[in-house]
């Protein structure tokens, strides 16, 4: 890895949390693709490592991508790097004085810090640490308290809890520029949420799912299965209006039975707008109604810049849409009266995911992205069964474990083409649609997994002589 000479062209190094890996690509590229600027990795790029080095950014661009990132705790001006203390000073006195001079000079003040990952060092170790780097020309003052500039040596002792070696793999030098967005995801923790339901999407994971699909001020953002709407809350978060649907009267509405465990029913202010308020972003709601997924009310058009969904599995929410298999007698002018209550019906998992990514193509805007998790049964996984669709591009897919046997997968696509494009009906549903074949199968394995873990829990208990 080289160290540029200029200060329009510096390396920098992101220092990214150690969960959700397989998300942090994909937002940081995301997050990236806003401001214009590719992924660029320096050196011998390891995606499951904490330290990133990233070459043809600014400072604005990587400001810019810790004011959204979750994924991502600090980042900071690479000066220096290398597999040991000498080679560190080695890089660090061939880094450039004049990039150093506007930090070091008489009249600031200074402080470094001490990071090591997958060990911890004493205070006495860290102090030697900081004395070593005497041969840096810092002419300011030390400050603890509120110094104007922080620097700090980060040492990377690997991945494994059970193999810490006893010299660093790594050693990184800079200058700290900016910290993640990591508080998000305590100051929105569904625990403390207004109104949230048996299915609420977890605070980190929904800025994530915002930041996949770049959401950006003013955007226009929609879940058609909105449940108590902790995935507008995130978009909201990002100044975008947000909007949803959901066939369940009850959840759209704040009504019924509560999901807190020491509450028996909801409160008369429980609803998604009331959460919005809660975070104060309330001026980015535009609404919520009772719609049936399978049955759009949306004019033909490309209304929105981002879909982002968690469509029911059919484990804690029953995957349901209007209709009947019995014939259903209307009135001859075709108009229901006020008591009509419709017949719902099974909505299969494959209905539902070829019935997203077709409504997608025709109501997101070119370039716009749709953001969903599938279900998955592990054992029998294969990328085949991820629907496609030839107006849709796949950018990213990536799994979170539920079990050893279930996961679900956030899966990215942008609309790069419009449906008119196609000559036909039959062309826009020809073999580049490969709708997903996992159909029940994913709800049968789920429940047949759990039963036998409750057969054998049964079984201990027999034993035991509970």
């Amino acid at each position: 890895m080289a160290t540029s000479t200029s200060r329009s062209c510096l390396q920098y190094l992101l220092h990214l949390a150690q969960d959700n890996l397989d998300f942090r690509l994909p937002e940081i590229k995301a997050l990236l693709a806003l401001r214009g600027k590719p992924f660029q990795p320096s050196g011998n790029f390891q995606e499951k490592t904490p330290f990133w080095c990233l070459d043809g950014l600014s400072e604005g661009d990587v400001c810019g991508v810790m004011a959204r990132s979750v994924c991502a705790k600090s980042a900071f001006e690479l000066w220096g790097h290398g597999q040991t203390h000498s080679e560190l000073r080695t890089s660090l006195l061939k880094y450039p004085s004049e990039n150093m001079s506007p930090f070091m000079h008489k009249d600031s003040t200074y402080r470094i810090n001490v990071y090591t990952f997958n060990k911890t060092l004493e205070f006495a170790d860290r102090i030697k640490r900081i004395d070593a780097m005497e041969y840096l020309p810092f002419e300011g003052a030390v400050s603890l308290k509120s110094p104007q500039h922080i620097f700090c040596l980060l040492e990377d002792y690997g991945t494994d809890p059970n193999d810490i070696p006893e010299h660093p793999n790594y050693i990184y030098f800079g200058r700290w520029i900016a910290d993640g967005q990591r508080e998000l995801i305590r100051s929105h923790s569904v625990k403390n949420r207004h109104f949230i339901g048996n299915t609420s999407m977890d605070a980190g994971l929904s800025f994530i799912m915002a930041n996949h699909a770049k959401v950006n001020e003013n955007d226009l953002v929609f879940d058609p299965f909105v449940g108590t709407g902790s995935l507008l809350v995130a978009c909201s978060h990002f100044r975008a209006y947000v909007c949803g649907t959901d066939i369940d009267y009850n959840t759209i509405h704040g009504r019924g039975r509560s999901s807190r465990t020491n509450q028996m029913w909801r409160g008369p202010d429980e609803n998604i707008r009331a959460n919005l308020r809660q975070y104060g972003t309330e001026e980015m709601y535009l609404d919520v109604m009772v719609s049936d997924a399978s049955k759009p009310v949306w004019r033909e058009a490309a209304l929105f810049d981002a879909i982002i969904t968690d469509p029911p599995y059919g484990i804690r929410e029953s995957t349901r849409r209007t209709g009947s298999h019995k014939d259903v007698t209307k009135a001859p002018d075709g108009i229901y009266t006020e008591s009509h209550v419709p017949v719902s019906q099974a909505y299969h998992l494959s209905d539902i995911f070829t019935d997203l990514l077709n409504f997608s193509a025709h109501h997101l805007v070119l370039g716009g992205r749709l953001v969903y998790w599938l279900p998955v049964y592990r054992p029998e996984y294969r990328e085949e069964m991820v629907p496609l669709h030839p107006c849709l591009r796949l950018i990213s897919n990536c799994e979170q474990t539920l079990s050893s046997h279930t996961s679900r997968r956030l899966i990215t696509m942008e609309k790069i083409k419009k449906p008119e494009e196609f000559d036909s009906l039959a062309q826009l549903a020809d073999t580049h649609f490969s709708p997903y074949q996992g159909h029940n199968a994913f709800r049968e394995k789920y429940f047949s997994g759990l039963n036998k873990r409750c057969a054998k829990e049964d079984n201990k208990s027999v034993v035991n002589g509970e």
